[in-house]
């Protein structure tokens, strides 16, 4: 019996739970050096004059540095789909000019965090300040530009070419414009690094997606040779995309380690996590389905309008996957889709869980809700006349989008009768005619996402010991997913060596194999794959070894994994163990290899969700959540499950709590967790999971990427419930998150309206 497909606790976490977490800001270092970054107290500015003196003069004060004292070139952006103006650069530490609230400005290198806490509050810095704009709306009118010299507020765009005869045969044509507000990842650890340089050789502790990928950054900013940069990342207290890349002060702390010698290292507070790591979402969408008087979708118009914050990051090119999402599920004919991303004095946008997949699936399910109540056709209903057909795959969307495999209509009939759904509209219809002050809502989406989207071969390395143990080496780095475990029950199943006599090392490029930035939901589906294939590859040389000691031809011997030794076809009497096998080889058996999927996979999904809400006060209960989420064959469930739930938590958050506010000045009202309403369990029900897998062809293991998909489907469907709550009363729609002033308003406006 195989290992994979069942429920196999993690291996990752009796040392996590028992406090020996070895998270950066834990890791003892001999005589470290502290940073504190001084940041802009304005959002729009000119720096006039930096006073340090008082710093300087400060007791535990090393030096301190202005953008004049790094001898640091401009960062340009990112060169992310769609291509960003990589003219819009940005300092390590603002140089001139301000953008936003949380810049950093001044970096002081302490003797301790104390003192660096100390010597900041001596810092004076002189600001002629300039009109800050905090919205979409404002950047466009160009009144302030933030780099005047370019001229533009627009860092990228997608705009194709008309389609012509867009919405012909429609009888009906919806618009309903809709916002993804910002918000935080809010990892529990935060930012946080600890750089040594002997002289020589950096040695960078880091809470990253990527160890390989940091190194590579290191290498090209400082000029220094492979051998010489050394990257660690222990346990990482999560990432959800926002750890994917060096930030700016990484980048100082780094500068100063080469400059000083020694241990540096910085890790910052929730207050300044919130201000200044880069958010999530930030997007502004209207959508146009026009359709015939049936329900048949006939053609579909997405317009976007990302906000991108005071810098063109990583935030800018997510138009780009939420283009190549823009279809949905849905077999829709003709599409046309146009976005442009703006900069505000506000924070950087960059990624965060699901990157511009979530916004996708929340345009369309929003807007085709709008189109079933005009149409007076269930919601349910009218995304099964609309679906892409189970034997239509591989399926190209009209965007050009290549899906692998689905089975949407499947998706949707599981959760339907897991939820009741029929029995919900009779009690929803009962509530409403006995005319309770507590309505119940009922929503449906119905998703697909794009996994393992980013290129690049995968490496890992397997080991099979002398003692008959086996070691596992990945380039992937985990940030909480459950990797460990999971590499580990690959190679037990195919080398035959039970699962706790495995380990997985990871997260140091002295010793692990080069790998990719772990994002995008791609692991099981790239590195699972090559850790099963090393392994088999192991098998194969054993094979050889063994044929020798049983005196067989190597075509005869097999190995059965259940009692890990290997035999002769048909004679599992005599057989020889693994440590036979690495004696006779005189020595450890090991193979590497590496491997890049010929195209991503696409999970699917449906949610369904069933709210209350308070006539009088706006207030929402979320009393169900049922998801039925295929994302291929299930390597362990307990994990699959651990990330579904997760996503859903965030993709709920955002629906009812999360945002990140800004005043009209561009002054953060969001800046701890008193104000920034963080989800809890408190506000969870217990999520029911359906199953349902569907393989797809791309990989071997028939695996898809799983860690984003909760996401993507549970915010639209939490949203349509609260709207059908209220439908029967005229609104047509709540902007997120949907709070208790916001519904309350929403009840208002209707209730004017029809007075």
């Amino acid at each position: 019996m195989s290992i994979l497909g069942n429920r196999v606790i993690r291996k990752e976490d009796p040392h996590l739970l028992t406090g020996g977490g070895g998270y950066v800001d834990n890791i003892k270092l001999a005589s470290s050096r502290y940073v504190t970054f001084v940041r802009s107290t304005v959002p729009h500015g000119h720096i006039v004059s930096i006073d340090v003196s008082g710093a300087e003069a400060t007791p535990g004060v090393i030096a301190v540095y202005t953008a004049d004292d790094l001898d640091f070139g401009p960062i340009p952006a990112p060169n992310f789909f769609p291509n960003i103006d990589q003219r819009f650069y940005r300092w390590p530490l603002a140089k001139h000019t301000v953008r936003f609230v949380g810049e950093p400005v001044v970096a002081i290198l302490t003797e301790t965090k104390y003192a660096g806490a100390d010597a900041a509050e001596q810092v004076v810095i002189n600001y002629d300040p300039l009109p800050a704009i905090t919205t979409i709306t404002e950047s466009k009118t160009g009144n302030v530009v933030l780099f005047p010299d370019i001229g533009t507020n627009v860092c990228a765009e997608l705009m194709l070419p008309d389609v012509p005869d867009l919405f012909e045969g429609a009888d009906i044509v919806v618009k309903q414009s809709m916002v993804n507000r910002r918000i935080s990842p809010a990892p529990l650890e935060g930012r946080a690094c600890a750089a040594h340089f002997d002289g020589t050789r950096l040695t960078y502790y880091a809470s990253t997606q990527g160890v390989s990928a940091t190194k590579g950054a290191l290498q090209a900013l400082y000029g220094l040779a492979p051998e010489n940069v050394r990257v660690v990342a222990a346990d990482v207290g999560g990432g959800f995309g926002a750890k994917g890349g060096v930030s700016h002060e990484e980048m100082v702390v780094v500068k100063l380690a080469l400059e000083h010698g020694g241990v540096v290292r910085w890790a910052e507070t929730r207050s300044e996590n919130l201000l200044a790591m880069s958010q999530g979402r930030g997007q502004e969408q209207t959508v146009e389905i026009g359709a015939t008087s049936d329900g048949r979708i006939v053609g579909m118009h997405m317009h976007i309008d990302q906000e991108s914050g005071a810098y063109a990051d990583i935030g800018s090119g997510l138009p780009g996957m939420t283009f190549l999402m823009s279809s949905g599920v849905y077999a829709i004919p003709k599409i046309a889709y146009t976005s442009k991303s703006y900069l505000t004095n506000t924070t950087p946008v960059g990624a965060f869980r699901g990157a511009g997949r979530p916004e996708a699936a929340y345009a369309i399910e929003r807007t085709l809700d709008v189109l079933a109540g005009r149409l007076g056709i269930d919601p349910a209903e009218l995304r099964r006349r609309n679906f892409i057909g189970a034997d239509a795959f591989p399926a190209t969307t009209a965007v050009g989008t290549v899906y692998d495999i689905g089975n949407y209509v499947e998706s949707l009939e599981r959760t339907l009768v897991a939820g009741g759904y029929d029995e919900l509209r009779v009690l929803q219809a009962a509530r409403r005619a006995e005319g309770s002050r507590r309505q119940l809502g009922i929503g449906v989406s119905c998703y697909v996402e794009i996994t393992g989207a980013m290129p690049g071969l995968e490496p890992a390395r397997v080991q099979v010991n002398d003692d008959g143990s086996a070691t596992v080496w990945t380039g992937s780095t985990p940030h909480g997913q459950g990797h460990v475990t999971s590499w580990a029950m690959v190679a037990s199943d195919r080398l035959g060596i039970p699962f706790d006599r495995i380990d997985v090392l990871w997260g140091d490029t002295d010793r692990d194999p080069a790998g990719g930035v772990t994002g995008g939901s791609r692991s099981a589906q790239v590195c699972g794959v090559v850790v099963s294939r090393a392994s088999t590859m192991i098998v194969e040389e054993a094979k050889h070894v063994a044929a020798a000691l049983l005196e067989a031809s190597v075509d005869d011997i097999v190995l059965d994994t259940e009692r890990g030794v290997f035999h002769v076809a048909g004679a599992p009497s005599i057989s020889r163990s693994w440590t036979d096998i690495t004696a006779q080889a005189g020595g450890p058996m090991k193979a590497e290899d590496a491997w890049e999927a010929s195209s991503p996979t696409y999970p699917f999904g449906t949610n369904l969700a069933l709210v209350e809400v308070d006539l009088d006060t706006g207030r929402v209960e979320l009393l169900r959540l049922i998801g039925c989420d295929d994302a291929g064959t299930i390597l362990n469930p307990l994990l699959f499950e651990g990330q579904l739930h997760g996503g859903m938590a965030s993709g709920v958050a955002q629906a009812l709590l999360e945002e990140i506010i800004y005043s009209e000045d561009g002054n953060p009202l969001t800046s701890n967790f008193a104000d920034y309403a963080a989800i809890s369990a408190t506000e969870l029900p217990s999520f029911e999971l359906v199953h349902m897998e569907t393989p797809t062809p791309i990989n071997e293991l028939g695996a898809k990427g799983i860690g984003e998909s909760g996401t993507v489907g549970a915010t639209p469907c939490v949203i349509n419930a609260v709207v059908d709550a209220l439908s029967y009363l005229g609104v047509e729609h709540v902007d997120m998150p949907a709070s208790p002033q916001r519904v309350w308003a929403a009840l208002q406006a209707q209730q004017a309206v029809t007075v």
